[in-house]
């Protein structure tokens, strides 16, 4: 079953507009959740907000926003005040201009979420955009309040709906140069390469969800599994032994493609 809808509103482009409904395209119901308890009575324990210099509880109607000014010195700011920042955008998500879709990296991608329509006689409309991105090779720029921010978002065609991501904000992504500066330009041995591209064909596989897979959810699945029917938790496995450092790459790719090229690798 399809999740509902946590967002409704409106797609415009220019003087065309359609109704729409917004789901997050990923989820974490089935990640494994604990709760702290105490050990001695098996209570749950709470957490709760205090006053840093008093001690005392804070409710939560007593809280309020700081903007720090200075040491120890805050300026108080309410919720309506933040609010009422960006407030044009909280249910239209008109489309203010459109990019070629690969000029954007994947590192500007933050959220993903897939949007519908959510009147059969807005299909039509919500169709005509979707269809038009796809022919252009563009996607969506435009701006929503999601999760209390105003933010950039890209509007992508896929299959019978659309891709729209939250996009980062310019101060969070780092300059690379400050990272890749260092790294030599020298070229690498034609012979090494072809070599290593050898080795990246025999571990090219079709793309599948399930190389994706949590080993450590797993493996909690199994110890909660055994705990529920009063056994002792399988065994951990040990990580296997580190070989010793190899000097030269020549050997480690010829050793590394030999391996590769076994028969009983090919059942992978």
């Amino acid at each position: 079953m399809a999740p509902r809808s946590f967002w409704k509103g409106y797609l415009k482009l220019s003087l065309v507009t359609c109704p729409v409904a917004m789901m997050p395209a990923t989820t974490d119901n089935e990640k494994v959740r604990f709760h702290t308890l105490n050990r001695a009575t098996g209570h749950r324990v709470l957490s709760q907000y205090v006053d840093a210099e008093t001690g005392e509880a804070v409710e939560d109607d007593e809280q309020v926003k700081g903007y720090e000014r200075g040491e120890d010195e805050y300026l108080m700011l309410e919720d309506d005040e933040i609010a009422s920042v960006a407030l044009e955008s909280t249910r239209t998500i008109d489309i203010e201009m459109f990019v070629p879709a690969d000029d954007i990296g994947w590192i500007w991608y933050d959220k993903p979420h897939y949007l519908v329509p959510d009147d059969p006689v807005g299909e039509e409309a919500f169709s005509v955009i979707r269809d038009a991105m796809a022919a252009t090779g563009t996607v969506g720029i435009s701006r929503l309040v999601l999760y209390r921010r105003e933010r950039a978002v890209m509007l992508k065609p896929r299959e019978n709906g659309i891709e729209l991501w939250t996009l980062r904000y310019g101060d969070e992504i780092r300059d690379e140069a400050l990272y890749f500066e260092g790294v030599g330009d020298a070229k690498a041995d034609p012979k090494l390469t072809e070599m290593m591209e050898t080795l990246i064909r025999e571990r090219t596989r079709p793309w599948s969800p399930a190389l994706v897979t949590d080993p450590v959810q797993e493996r909690l699945l199994e110890i909660i599994a055994a705990k529920k029917k009063g056994r002792k938790p399988p065994a951990r496995k040990e990580a296997p032994a580190k070989e010793g450092n190899v000097v030269s790459i020549m050997d480690a790719l010829r050793r590394s493609i030999a391996s590769e090229s076994k028969p009983a690798s090919k059942g992978r």
